[in-house]
């Protein structure tokens, strides 16, 4: 184990939380099933053009346990931040942002990949969420490098990142298959050292990145 690895899991509590005026970002729970299923439920036209093809199973109460577990064990491994996002102070659902593909070592890198719920999109939530995220990894995880890629055609999520201060790296052929489909992707990315805008209110929101 290198170094870098041992003191980021040594700084690894049970949980983490990032909270803002308006927005309280935290690993899922067990009992946050509910609200996930009726969110995703009513959401799925919205969201399944953006995301890989979901499994017959996939809003069963089992499959959501099972995928706390599985980010639970990301989030203790350094592996991954998986994140809902919650309003405050009612602690309704709006969606997810996660911190992914932590790579260590030379990279010091990581990507991120959000969702909206339908009717929470447009509202600057997910502008808010980044601005939530973005100092804890480069603070907190201390990386050098958040990447996001995002299909060409998703202007909303195009206009989002540009927004939040990345800039476009490249295209990529066949990059992920989302829907069934192997989808051409766009590549963006944040440094630690990039100058980021100025924060300010935004209503510009999307249904996800892969």
């Amino acid at each position: 184990m290198t170094r870098s690895v041992f003191r980021f899991l040594s700084r690894q509590s049970d949980s983490v939380e990032l909270a803002g005026p308006r927005h309280l970002l935290r690993l899922p729970r067990f009992q946050d099933y509910r609200q996930w299923h009726a969110l995703r439920s009513e959401s799925r036209a919205f969201l399944e053009p953006w995301e890989p093809r979901w499994r017959a199973d996939d809003l069963s109460e089992s499959a959501f346990r099972a995928r706390v577990v599985r980010n639970e064990q990301e989030y203790a491994s350094g592996q991954a931040v998986p994140l809902l996002i919650f309003s405050r102070p009612d602690e309704c659902l709006l969606g997810g942002i996660t911190i992914g593909y932590i790579r260590r070592g030379a990279a010091q890198c990581g990507m991120i990949g959000y969702w909206m719920g339908e009717r929470h999109a447009g509202q600057g939530h997910m502008f808010s969420a980044l601005n939530l995220v973005i100092p804890h990894i480069f603070s907190r995880l201390q990386l050098h490098r958040i990447e996001a890629a995002c299909i060409p055609d998703n202007a909303r999520s195009i206009r989002l990142l540009e927004k939040a201060g990345f800039q476009r790296e490249g295209y990529l052929r066949e990059y992920l298959k989302i829907n069934g489909e192997w989808r051409d992707h766009l590549m963006y990315s944040l440094l630690a050292t990039d100058r980021r805008p100025q924060v300010v209110s935004s209503r510009t929101e999307t249904a996800g990145t892969a």
